[in-house]
């Protein structure tokens, strides 16, 4: 077991952010933030009693992933900075995997997934994925930012859609009057199942902990030797922070 890659996944895209450690495929601990707590008050302690609780030793981490966007911007500069950090520390290789990849990963397998997250300004972060039955996930287009209408009218046409995403339960009221308008069937993800007949449309419950996916796809990278060092981790923005709209 012990020659399974040991991974730390960090994800402070999302509010409440989230940390997993990861011995190859297995998961060994997780930690879940508190979305009313910034995560530069929380992160490296909430880090440090899961290493602790694992009773590993942080020069034995394989590789240090974080998810490397779009989300909160102050979130994404505080998972990269520390995981950069620990990476030119240890002298560990290092690697990002988007927020809303690691997002349609947890949906699990779909043809088609869309995830939508909230960007501020009313808007929603969205992108299309395909995910396996071996959980390889397939970006169909760039991330983008638009207003959940315009988001959810980009892909009403589609016969069979998978929504997920933290942006998906804020708007699910409006995805049911599209569904509604359209004539499409509408079913949680559980209730979906064997239902393949005619357009149908599910949502997908939101993922306890997110950075145990961010791990999962880390893996994946490091097996196809797609990892970083720490001067080429970049974060994926998508559109410009409230601070520099305002310049």
């Amino acid at each position: 077991m012990d020659s399974q890659p040991l991974i730390i996944g960090l994800e402070t895209a999302t509010m409440a952010g989230s940390i997993a450690i990861c011995r190859g495929e297995e998961v060994l601990a997780t930690s879940n933030g508190d979305p009313g707590t910034s995560h530069s008050n929380t992160l490296l302690s909430d880090l440090d009693q899961l290493v602790k609780q694992t009773g590993i030793a942080l020069g034995a981490v394989d590789l240090f992933a974080v998810s490397s966007g779009p989300g909160s911007f102050t979130g994404l500069r505080i998972g990269i900075a520390t995981v950069k950090a620990l990476a030119v520390t240890l002298k560990r290789a290092c690697v990002g995997v988007p927020t809303l990849e690691a997002i349609a990963h947890a949906a699990g397998e779909s043809e088609l997934t869309v995830v939508l997250l909230p960007a501020g300004r009313g808007e929603v972060f969205v992108q299309s994925f395909s995910v396996s039955a071996g959980e390889r996930v397939t970006a169909l287009d760039a991330p983008s930012h638009l207003s959940p209408r315009t988001a959810i009218e980009r892909y009403a046409h589609e016969k069979n859609i998978c929504w997920t995403g933290e942006g998906m339960r804020v708007h699910s009221e409006l995805i049911k009057g599209f569904a509604e308008a359209l004539g499409v069937d509408l079913f949680d993800v559980v209730e979906a199942k064997d239902k393949s007949l005619g357009m149908v449309w599910k949502l997908a419950p939101l993922p306890v902990n997110l950075a145990r996916h961010v791990a999962s796809l880390a893996l994946a990278r490091l097996v196809q030797n797609e990892v970083h060092t720490a001067d080429q981790l970049q974060a994926i923005y998508v559109r410009p922070s409230d601070a520099e709209l305002k310049v």
